[in-house]
């Protein structure tokens, strides 16, 4: 079985006595996806190092791995401003990462919300990775969050999805969900960034995510991410899991169903995140990741 440096594949730099490497999830381009940093080694280094590392490598998650080989690995996830509960897109990237190193098959992730496991298979010779996020949550989303947000945004309340109703949804990290009635509204995103920020540190949001249900299997999804350091995260696997199991709960899509989420198309870097929402339990998200430069 192949491994990551035989594939031809090296990483791109040595950090704090691991290898750090950057990919590009939920794309099969470079110039697409979600860019992600996976750090690897035997221990992971102190919270210092790893805040550090996630700031010089820029992109909206760096995800740190260790021990390098064994059944279950401890995973943490940063961006360049602060430590992220759970993040699927540099989930994804990471399962790549050891997929190339130690091969084909289920790897268990320990992360600070519970345990994740993600699948790696070899398909058309790329390899892909499917996560199973923890047990999905959701409630309510008050008037008058849903109005300060939606102000915010520059959104009139008439240009909500009335069949998808705002929530705060759950599945390692909390989003505020807003549907769109347009995919023309979808398509224009302004926000004060410091403003926004503010009220997602108050609510313990990671980010806001924004969608428009094109039909039953497929929707399209940009997300606000300030409070890690970006205007607009072009693939959030997190977010996606937790639509799926608030879709689920709330009764809005069959049991068990499939779609695509379609996101980061406006900022020029298409991903594509595909969710399988079981009858019970947490939700799957897979996708592919390769290589950036």
């Amino acid at each position: 079985m192949s491994g990551y440096l035989s594939m031809g594949h090296k990483p791109k730099d040595q950090k704090a006595g691991g290898h750090l490497y950057r990919l590009a999830a939920f794309s099969a381009d470079p110039a697409g996806g979600n860019p992600a940093g996976v750090w690897v080694g035997e221990a992971l280094p102190d919270v210092a190092t790893m805040q550090r590392i996630a700031a010089e490598v820029g992109y909206s998650e760096t995800a740190f791995v260790a021990p390098a080989s064994g059944e279950v690995r401890t995973i943490r996830y940063y961006s360049p401003l602060a430590e992220v509960s759970f993040c699927g897109h540099a989930t994804i990237a990471s399962a790549v990462v050891l997929g190339r190193l130690s091969g084909v098959g289920t790897y268990q992730l320990d992360t600070a919300v519970g345990r994740v496991p993600v699948t790696v298979q070899s398909v058309d010779g790329q390899l892909q990775a499917a996560l199973t996020s923890v047990e999905p949550a959701q409630k309510p989303a008050s008037a008058d969050l849903v109005n300060e947000v939606l102000d915010l945004l520059q959104w009139s309340a008439d240009e909500l999805d009335a069949s998808i109703p705002p929530a705060l949804a759950y599945a390692g990290a909390w989003h505020l969900v807003l549907a769109a009635n347009s995919l023309q509204r979808l398509s224009k995103l302004e926000y004060d960034f410091d403003r926004l920020k503010s009220l997602m540190l108050r609510e313990n949001l990671t980010t806001v995510q924004l969608v428009y249900r094109e039909r039953d299997d497929l929707f399209h999804s940009r997300n606000p991410f300030p409070v890690g350091g970006v205007v607009e995260d072009p693939a959030t696997g997190a977010s996606a899991a937790a639509l799926g199991g608030y879709l689920r709960s709330a009764g809005l899509i069959n049991r068990p169903s499939q779609f695509l989420i379609r996101q980061g198309e406006a900022m020029g870097r298409a991903s594509r995140l595909q969710i399988t929402v079981p009858g019970e339990g947490g939700i799957v998200v897979a996708g592919t990741a390769v290589d950036i430069d």
